[in-house]
């Protein structure tokens, strides 16, 4: 570990003094090298999920795996990314005291940015790609079930970095899966100066309880979705639908779902038929459904523990709670939310702004999916991934968050 942390910081400093045009044409060749790698990628792949069936869900086994369109989606990440502005070196803010001395603001790279994540082989890319356009090293600590797979990706990007003549020290794979080496970055002060866990309450919570390098709390996914009772019936079907069923292993997919009172014997048969019925009708997994005392009195479904209004399921299950009206709803999102993202659904504007302005979540939607939620649905290119604290950053993590800034002094022989 401390080999490569070394490895690291002293490619800090070349990787920050590139130009644009270098890290945009190292972009390019590393998203050809994944392209030109993908037999590798997929074989190592296959060996990842072979491994892992019978030992995570099948829900987790498809945020695992990998195919030629996925890939494709990985590349043309990079791809975003090179096109978009670089972050550095622009001039936040500007001014010239009375006495003559400059002072100016300029943005400038982390440095080097550990990552700790599980299963998901895309998180490799993106980081890199981020990490790489905002003038940063990565170091990057995938889980041991998609390790295979992270080791055949960083060794196609370094291939693009030795294509462009960048340091491949500029990425950076950490091989040892323990979690001794987890705990290794979170303490790695003078190495790493900032940490970025992206996985479950487990792995989040370890980082901010036993880190002592700057640390930023990325967010489980406990996401609501209130549907008030102005709200169009047929819309707020079709959001709940999508917000659960899309992909429900990711941070952004819906887990808890308040209807209010008035309108629950109108929605929530409906609710039934288009996660349960039509699904098992269809072949797909049905969605469980966790009811309340008053859910249940409508609906068939599996009567609720308090316990479900605080777990990011990331399966086919959704906690269902009728409240009495936009502020117990406010209430219990306030008492029971992540962080993470929230969505009304409503034509009132009176309750839409009582939602999103008493929500304190980080992203608010007002008749839309939480599945937005996303680096590359908010123009981002990809993401580092998805901030639930305040400081520094918050939302999804693109290149802005990845840079700091520091400040230029200009006198005339000025003393103080």
């Amino acid at each position: 570990m401390i080999e490569l942390l070394t490895a690291a910081r002293t490619a800090k400093q070349s990787v920050a003094l590139l130009t644009t045009e270098q890290k945009n044409n190292a972009l390019l060749r590393m998203a050809d090298a994944l392209i030109a790698n993908t037999a590798k990628i997929l074989d190592a792949n296959r060996i990842d999920c072979d491994n892992a069936r019978g030992k995570i869900s099948d829900v987790m086994i498809d945020r695992l795996m990998l195919n030629e369109a996925r890939i494709e989606a990985m590349a043309d990440g990079i791809r975003d990314v090179a096109k978009l502005p670089d972050p550095i070196g622009h001039t936040l803010k500007e001014y010239i005291r009375e006495d003559g001395l400059k002072i100016t603001r300029v943005s400038v790279p982390v440095g080097v940015i550990a990552i700790i994540y599980e299963s998901r082989p895309n998180v490799t890319s993106d980081a890199a790609a981020l990490s790489l356009k905002s003038g940063n090293v990565c170091v990057l600590r995938g889980g041991k079930e998609a390790f295979n797979s992270a080791h055949a990706i960083v060794s196609a990007l370094r291939e693009g970095l030795r294509v462009s003549g960048v340091n491949e020290n500029a990425i950076n794979l950490v091989t040892d899966t323990t979690r001794e080496s987890a705990n290794a970055l979170m303490k790695a002060n003078g190495y790493v100066d900032m940490l970025i866990p992206r996985g479950g309450a487990g792995l989040i919570n370890a980082c901010i309880n036993n880190a002592t390098v700057p640390c930023i709390q990325t967010g489980t996914g406990i996401c609501h979705i209130y549907v008030e009772k102005t709200a169009d019936i047929d819309m707020a079907v079709n959001i709940i639908n999508n917000a659960k069923t899309s992909r429900p292993s990711v941070c952004n997919a819906a887990e808890v779902l308040l209807v209010d009172e008035k309108i629950k014997d109108e929605i929530l048969p409906l609710v039934y038929n288009k996660l349960v019925s039509d699904r098992k009708q269809n072949g797909q997994i049905p969605v469980e459904l966790r009811l309340d005392s008053k859910a249940a009195g409508v609906i068939k479904g599996t009567p609720a523990v308090e316990t479900d209004f605080d777990t990011e399921f990331l399966d086919y299950i959704l906690a269902v709670k009728c409240v009495d009206g936009v502020d117990q709803a406010v209430e219990h999102i306030l008492a029971h939310s992540s962080g993470h993202s929230e969505a009304i659904v409503s034509n009132d504007d009176n309750a839409i702004s009582k939602f999103t302005s008493g929500v304190d979540s980080a992203a608010v939607y007002v008749n839309a999916s939480t599945r937005f939620t996303d680096g590359g649905e908010f123009g981002l290119g990809c993401e580092m991934g998805i901030s639930t604290q305040k400081l520094h950053a918050r939302g999804p993590m693109g290149l802005q968050e990845l840079t700091t800034y520091k400040y230029i002094i200009n006198g005339n022989g000025h003393i103080r």
